[in-house]
């Protein structure tokens, strides 16, 4: 049965399309275009405009404006996309724009993600699954953010910045190119301190696997070696290791060049 608990003050168009056991707070405003998927939470004052398409048990706090248009002086009103898998949680004032057609039509938001208060996500970013981004962390357009990345508070991202897969931005950070999976980075100019230890503890990481990303890290960036000739060592020297192989690709895959 599609229940829909309903304040009477929230604006909901007839064509949008709500999933059952949906919540939608006092004076939600529900767009024309929007998909909402089953056991999706609205708090009040939240706006869900544009071709948004909303994952199930997705949760959206107060105030925040979500599917708007591309803060994009080149857009031109153009149909264009936001989607968002399952199970998000965006609190209060989180904003997230719609993609644009040159930066392929499409903002993705993936599963499991924790956006607090303030966080600003633009057009055409892709964000993966169980990413953190804390309070008023902000990413200009065409970024990605790997798989259990976490992004402090205050942090600002330039524009087809790279953040790899269990990477760590300390707060107050500016980040102007790409970091690596697996490691930690902080500052203005944001600048490499270490692999992201403590992050890989907790997610389950082997004394050995560590001890391999860490070796890696210290012949990429503290060795005195070119990149090239870091990458090159690292590759004959450390095997037999998944992590290391996939730090080495990304960086190898660096269009903009490493924060180091």
């Amino acid at each position: 049965m599609n229940r829909l608990n309903r304040h009477p003050t929230a604006i909901i168009h007839p064509n949008a399309e709500i999933g059952s056991e949906v919540e939608i707070g006092p004076y939600a405003v529900i767009g024309e275009h929007v998909k909402l998927g089953n056991g999706v939470k609205i708090g009040s004052h939240v706006v869900i405009d544009g071709w948004t398409e909303v994952g199930d048990g997705c949760s959206f706090f107060p105030f925040s404006s979500i599917g708007s248009i591309p803060q994009d002086l080149k857009f031109g009103g153009e149909e264009t996309r936001l989607k968002i898998g399952r199970k998000n949680i965006f609190r209060e004032f989180v904003t997230v724009n719609r993609g644009t057609k040159k930066g392929g039509g499409e903002t993705q938001v993936g599963e499991h993600n924790l956006l607090m208060a303030y966080v600003h996500i633009a057009h055409d970013c892709r964000i993966g699954n169980n990413v953190v981004m804390a309070n008023a962390a902000t990413l200009a357009g065409h970024i990605s953010i790997g798989d259990y990345a976490i992004i402090g508070g205050l942090v600002g991202i330039h524009q087809f910045v790279r953040i790899g897969e269990y990477a760590m931005i300390g707060g107050c950070s500016a980040v102007a190119q790409d970091v690596p999976p697996f490691l930690s980075a902080v500052g203005n100019r944001a600048r490499f301190y270490d692999i992201n230890r403590v992050g890989l503890k907790r997610h389950g990481f082997s004394a050995e696997r560590l001890e391999k990303l860490k070796e890696a890290y210290k012949m990429l960036f503290r060795s005195g070696l070119t990149l090239k000739e870091a990458i090159k060592r690292a590759r004959t020297e450390i095997i037999g290791s998944p992590d290391v192989d996939s730090l080495l690709q990304f960086i190898e895959g660096s269009e903009r060049g490493i924060c180091r």
